[in-house]
């Protein structure tokens, strides 16, 4: 019987897609970095290792998988592991699926995406989004900016920070834009995606749009805080991020991360593909938002 690969289904955004794609009716299987770590579905998808060293057995892996939903990506840069690497093993994933005869790959990449970018994150993201253009599949490419939701990273970091610290750092005049999608409206668009035949690239990103600063006061004021707003440059914002992540044990932000949003790479100019509202959602989850620091480390990398 056919059958839906995820890769990452035990992480943030693949967990969604699954669910979705569960829901639905549809089998699905994981493709995880992570095959030992406990799965919020049961045995309800087996979970196969993303074994990137041996091509044939990654085919093998996907051979009647139908729709292959790609969230593979590293945030930064860690030992051995950069974006670089990340770009090829993205390649090879889709050459195993272009092996293995799967109808159709939905990749998750990033809004600002370009192969000039001078960040290697964003770089990468368009390198990869080349790649799977030129893998004779039939794809469909998701570009979400900021993704919200439940333990969602950025989100609750930055309320974290807001409930324990005075001051929050603000890079620069705060004033670029962000549009923030809702973690279930991108699943939804990505499996619609996945039902179809055509190849498109689609923005993911939500009704609202918000200056980075307003932002922040935005969760702050979801918290009843009012906190002070320092504005730094972005050198010196990056420098205390390295302080805290010391004392978090994860890494705060990246200076990719810091360029991206003051270029403003987080915003879109299509109509907006959700529906969910990170005002309401804001109001509605103020209660649990920043409770405990979400690591990117723990998540990914450990």
């Amino acid at each position: 019987m056919p059958w839906d690969a995820v890769t990452g289904a035990f992480g943030y955004t693949g967990r969604y897609v699954a669910s979705r794609l569960l829901a639905s009716g549809r089998n699905v299987r994981t493709l995880t970095g992570h095959p030992a770590r406990p799965s919020p579905f049961g045995d309800g998808v087996p979970v196969l290792p993303l074994r990137w060293d041996e091509p044939r057995a990654l085919a093998r892996s996907l051979e009647g998988a139908d729709t292959l939903y790609n969230t593979y990506w590293i945030r930064f840069a860690r030992n051995r592991l950069s974006h670089a690497v990340a770009v090829e093993r993205s390649r090879s994933l889709f050459q195993a699926a272009a092996r293995a005869g799967v109808r159709r790959v939905v990749h998750v990449s990033i809004t600002g995406a370009r192969v000039d970018s001078p960040l290697p994150y964003f770089r990468g993201k368009a390198l990869v989004e080349r790649a799977l253009q030129a893998s004779g599949l039939s794809w469909a490419i998701v570009r979400p900016a900021l993704i919200f939701g439940p333990q969602d990273i950025l989100l609750h970091n930055i309320a974290w920070i807001l409930r324990r610290l005075p001051v929050f750092i603000v890079f620069g005049d705060g004033r670029y834009p962000i549009q923030p999608v809702h973690v279930e409206d991108l699943a939804d668009l990505a499996v619609d995606l996945g039902r179809r035949d055509e190849r498109v690239a689609v923005d993911a990103v939500g009704p609202e749009t918000y200056a980075y600063e307003d932002l922040v006061w935005a969760i702050a004021a979801a918290l009843g805080r009012r906190p002070r707003i320092a504005h730094t440059p972005p050198a010196a914002a990056w420098a205390l991020g390295a302080a805290l992540s010391l004392v978090v044990g994860d890494v705060v932000v990246t200076r990719d991360e810091i360029a991206g949003l003051m270029a403003g790479l987080l915003v879109s100019g299509e109509a907006p593909t959700g529906s969910r509202r990170l005002s309401a959602w804001l109001q509605a989850n103020a209660g649990e938002l920043g409770r405990h620091w979400v690591s990117e480390l723990e998540r990914h990398y450990r």
